[in-house]
């Protein structure tokens, strides 16, 4: 029984936080249905589970390295806890049974999913070992799980396409989180940093300042100029930028985290620690909601 506990908390179910991009196809293209909340939700279903298979087998990998992290030490697998065969077989079989059924009732979003695990196996095997690519191919996972909301409702019928401004903040806005989070691996590793992940001697604290300011700068501007796009005047919402400034506070929250806190390694715990982050999430997500009810866009 111990060892199942382990295995759920090896898939990381704090994480599966990243899999709520699903929904923004449905929230921002306004199909605001049970069967869309419904296919929106087997998306994310099925993204947990591919996401924590990805988590389980990049654990069993980098078991030996992550012994010299403080925190990641304490992984499951890395601990011993979990048997690297237990977390094999069930990795295996969560992504198994995820791609089967995808490809026979849902072709879109099989192929999303697909891409998904290529794309990490391509990162597991090399990518996550040359320098700022690592950062942008954790990125572009976002952006898979946005467009992973796209094909499962146009499998189900919704025809749906988000604003390339919306994917363009969702790729920087992720940039932004992977920059910060190889800043504090230096920070908290020091000399250690490079044999826990080789690259890291690559990047140096300037260097992730300034691609932190850059990808922060450009999430906020990409966000701005898709609620004031003429598209999103006229489908969405015409007041939906009265947002902006939710999101402005997010970016430099989270910041203000990095910078004076030291924090920034977990994002994902970070986003549901911090009281201030999570009244603004909660603000924000009630004035989207608001203003795409009071303003039918024309629809």
């Amino acid at each position: 029984m111990n060892e199942v506990g382990a295995l759920i908390e090896g898939m990381r179910p704090k994480s599966w936080t990243k899999n709520l991009f699903v929904f923004a196809a449905m929230i921002f293209g306004r199909v605001w249905t049970t069967d869309a909340l419904l296919t929106s939700l087997e998306a994310f279903l099925g993204f947990c589970l591919l996401s924590g298979s990805v988590y389980l087998m990049n654990d069993v990998a980098d078991r030996s390295r992550d012994s010299l992290h403080p925190v990641k030490k304490h992984r499951p697998v890395t601990s011993g806890r979990l048997r690297v065969p237990v977390a094999v077989v069930a990795a295996a079989t969560a992504a198994a049974v995820v791609m089967v059924i995808s490809w026979v009732w849902a072709p879109r979003l099989a192929g999303v999913y697909t891409a998904y695990l290529l794309m990490q196996a391509a990162y597991s095997a090399r990518l996550k070992s040359e320098v700022i690519l690592d950062c942008l191919i954790i990125a572009l996972g976002f952006v898979l799980r946005a467009m992973a909301g796209v094909a499962a409702l146009d499998d189900a019928g919704n025809s749906v396409i988000l604003s390339p401004w919306l994917i363009i903040c969702t790729f920087f806005l992720a940039s932004f989180l992977a920059f910060a989070k190889r800043r504090n691996e230096i920070t908290v590793l020091g000399d250690g940093a490079t044999g826990h992940r080789k690259n890291l001697r690559e990047y140096t604290p300037r260097l992730l300042d300034q691609m932190m300011g850059v990808s922060a700068g450009a999430s906020i501007m990409g966000y701005a100029l898709y609620t004031v796009s003429q598209r999103t005047l006229e489908q969405v919402s015409p007041t939906l930028w009265v947002t902006i400034p939710f999101v402005t506070y997010g970016v430099f929250r989270y910041m203000y985290l990095v910078y004076s806190k030291g924090l920034g390694g977990t994002p994902d715990k970070l986003l549901l620690a911090d009281r201030p982050m999570i009244l603004n999430i909660l603000l924000w997500a009630a004035v989207v909601f608001g203003v795409l009810g009071l303003n039918p866009a024309g629809r």
